[in-house]
């Protein structure tokens, strides 16, 4: 997925920079046309967050603000691999073990996958992207079909490969963990991430009104909460930032366990377990910076979710504008690699 020019974990020496930051991503934001808002923080301070643009058609005068509840997407699956990895790391799961032995319903004719398989996208389960269509194109899987981890767990193919990207991989370890931990996903999303990090916000979309969101469709009522452990989560940008700093901190898993999350696999395209993990030249910085990278898009809404975790320094961004495009940071161009070439590359932090 990734063709990656370079690898190093040395940190970047700073270049000088004569704009503030704030001034330099609104500034970014404005010549990428961006609708949405933008966090950039380190390990202690925020050090910059802005809307950009208003809401948009269903909130016309309306301007993003810091509270607003956003769909996590698929940001989801990387909460979803810390909380696997927290069972790993206490020892009532094994990431090369057959998921079958911990969700049997998983048990049948065709060779289950291995709990890292599904983290991988490597399962061969059913794919919902491959469920009858609507009028739009949309797969019926999220808009009213049939749904959910018995539609999933049909028709399964070997387990191995190259991947590909399935949402079902992470509902089946939302009902994995479910059974191993013995209590529902919801819940144990509370107990093992937001009580222990305090997220104000954050919740599973089955437990919370997608009318608290950003003005979304209501059409969205009935597909958010379908994605489940794949994609339902949805919260605030500081909620998200301050799992992103337990998760650097060491907080949520031990440095161990965090180094199996975060180990990019080059044959994967640099996949780690729900979530990539490359270094890449980024314009300005003398040497290439490491990133952790988790996007997600469910309809009108976008995020990306990047942590560097040898500067200690975090970038978050939302849009609800579907057709908003963030590039790609190993092209050395586009509005993810510009944001992160100012955040990493400038002494703008200090």
């Amino acid at each position: 997925m990734l063709l990656l020019l370079g690898l190093g974990l040395a940190l970047p020496r700073a270049a000088s920079a004569d704009v503030p930051i704030d001034k330099a991503i609104s500034r970014i934001a404005a010549d990428a046309q961006f609708d949405g808002w933008v966090l950039v923080a380190d390990r202690n301070r925020i050090l910059s967050e802005q809307g950009a643009g208003t809401i948009g058609p269903l909130a016309p005068d309306e301007r993003f603000t810091a509270t607003q509840i956003w769909p996590w997407a698929s940001v989801t699956k990387q909460v979803v691999a810390t909380m696997v990895m927290q069972q790993v790391a206490e020892g009532r799961i094994d990431l090369d073990r057959n998921a079958a032995d911990y969700l049997p319903a998983l048990a049948g004719p065709i060779a289950p996958p291995t709990v890292r398989q599904l983290l991988q996208h490597r399962a061969g389960l059913r794919n919902p992207d491959d469920s009858p269509k609507d009028a739009r194109g949309t797969p019926s899987f999220y808009w009213g079909g049939p749904t959910g981890l018995d539609w999933c767990l049909g028709g399964r193919a070997a387990a191995g490969g190259d991947w590909r990207y399935n949402n079902c991989d992470y509902i089946v370890l939302g009902a994995l963990l479910e059974k191993v931990a013995g209590t529902p996903f919801d819940t144990l999303f509370r107990q093992k991430i937001a009580r222990p990090v305090k997220l104000r916000s954050a919740a599973m979309l089955e437990g919370k009104a997608v009318a608290d969101m950003v003005p979304a469709a209501p059409a969205y009522v009935t597909a958010l909460p379908r994605y489940g452990s794949a994609g339902a989560l949805a919260g605030t940008a500081r909620d998200m930032l301050a799992f992103d700093r337990a998760l650097l901190n060491g907080k949520l898993l031990p440095a161990k366990a965090r180094d199996t999350l975060w180990a990019g696999d080059p044959a994967l395209g640099y996949m780690a377990l729900g979530q990539w993990v490359f270094s890449v030249p980024v314009k300005g910085c003398k040497v290439p910076v490491r990133i952790v990278e988790r996007r997600g898009g469910i309809g009108d809404f976008q995020v990306r979710n990047l942590i560097l975790p040898d500067l200690g320094l975090f970038v978050i961004a939302f849009t609800n504008r579907e057709t908003f495009n963030f590039g790609e940071i190993w092209t050395g161009k586009g509005f993810s690699h510009d944001l992160l070439q100012q955040v990493a590359c400038t002494e703008t932090r200090k």
